[in-house]
């Protein structure tokens, strides 16, 4: 152990016995996030917690809305890692000398839903996700509404970003491996978008806009079994299009392309999910295979990794990218057949 880390070790322990009453026996290093460094906390009594730990500069804000967030999801009825505030009662995320923190109860014997919707699964998390949507439908931020698109689809504002990747990429010619498929793809996906504007020509012209989760993907569903034991890592309040979020976790490249039988499953979980949140318009829930089709099509995230320098591109993460690319193509050949599924079980 470095000293640099040992430190920070020193600091969780005193953030979580000072602020949270937490006096843990055992700190082990938890599963990480994309900007969180996360542990896992047990006491003497054998109580575990989660505790996650935020990056420099991480706006506080912020963290503590998304805690917020997820506090209210959890009184509409949503399984969610109940939070453990600070011992005011008042704050749900405490700092020290740089260290800031938030906890909540450990999720025993669960697995993520990466890749792991299968069975009786589809409709337990059409329900979970139903159920959120509709309390988060009610939060004080305001109703549904109906309005342009989400910017999620808009192949105009993808254009002006892969345009800036390509020029980027041809000013200083990429280096690794990795890099140079990046570039090679930005510059597909660019000359591809009149595809997506064809895709977008029969989807609806106006999409709904409620709060939503903000990063729902296979990591922050938690499975038990058939069930969904909680749903983990909200982002702080923010209007989105809920399908553009339902496909991004119900469409998840790993999904499409290792369960041929997803076609199937969407529609069961989309069923499930509309009994639970009517108010999303029928035809909407059934362009979700053409929307996420549309929003592979406009991505920029990840080829821009190593141009924006969003972090080291990982064996996990230069795979997921390159799923994105092969799940997209999917998705467009089998449109005609999952929309036609999709209004069977809708109807």
């Amino acid at each position: 152990m470095t000293i640099s880390s040992r430190s920070r070790l020193d600091r969780v322990t005193l953030l979580l016995a000072g602020e949270f009453g937490i006096v843990p026996a055992s700190l082990a290093e938890g599963p990480s996030g994309t900007a969180t460094r996360n542990y896992v906390a047990e006491t003497a009594a054998g109580d575990r917690w989660f505790v996650k730990t935020y990056a420099a500069g991480t706006d506080l804000g912020r963290a503590e809305s998304a805690a917020r967030l997820s506090e209210y999801a959890g009184l509409c009825g949503v399984p969610v890692a109940r939070a453990r505030p600070v011992v005011d009662q008042e704050r749900l995320v405490a700092s020290y000398k740089g260290t800031a923190l938030s906890v909540t109860a450990y999720v025993v014997g669960a697995v993520t839903a990466d890749g792991q919707l299968a069975g009786r699964r589809w409709e337990a998390v059409g329900s979970a996700i139903g159920r959120l949507h509709r309390g988060l439908a009610r939060h004080p931020l305001g109703p549904p509404t109906l309005g342009v698109r989400d910017r999620s689809f808009d192949p105009a504002r993808a254009r002006v970003r892969l345009m800036d990747l390509v020029r980027r990429y041809e000013a200083e010619p990429p280096r690794s491996s990795f890099e140079q498929w990046a570039s090679r793809v930005a510059g597909e996906r660019l000359a591809a978008l009149p595809l997506v504007e064809r895709l977008l020509e029969k989807a609806p012209p106006e999409t709904t806009s409620q709060i939503v989760h903000g990063d729902l993907s296979g990591p922050n569903v938690l499975l038990r079994g058939d069930h969904v034991a909680a749903v983990i890592d909200f982002h702080p309040p923010a209007r989105r299009n809920p399908v553009w979020e339902l496909g991004r976790l119900a469409l998840d490249p790993r999904t499409v392309l290792t369960h041929a039988d997803w076609p199937e499953g969407l529609a069961r979980l989309a069923a499930a999910y509309h009994e639970l949140h009517p108010t999303l318009p029928v035809e909407e829930l059934v362009s979700v295979v053409r929307l996420t089709a549309a929003y592979l099509g406009c991505m920029v995230y990840p080829l821009n990794t190593v141009a924006d320098g969003l972090g080291p591109v990982t064996p996990s993460l230069e795979a997921y990218a390159r799923s994105r690319v092969l799940a997209a193509v999917v998705l467009r050949e089998r449109l005609d057949e999952a929309e036609e599924v999709l209004r069977d079980h809708l109807r």
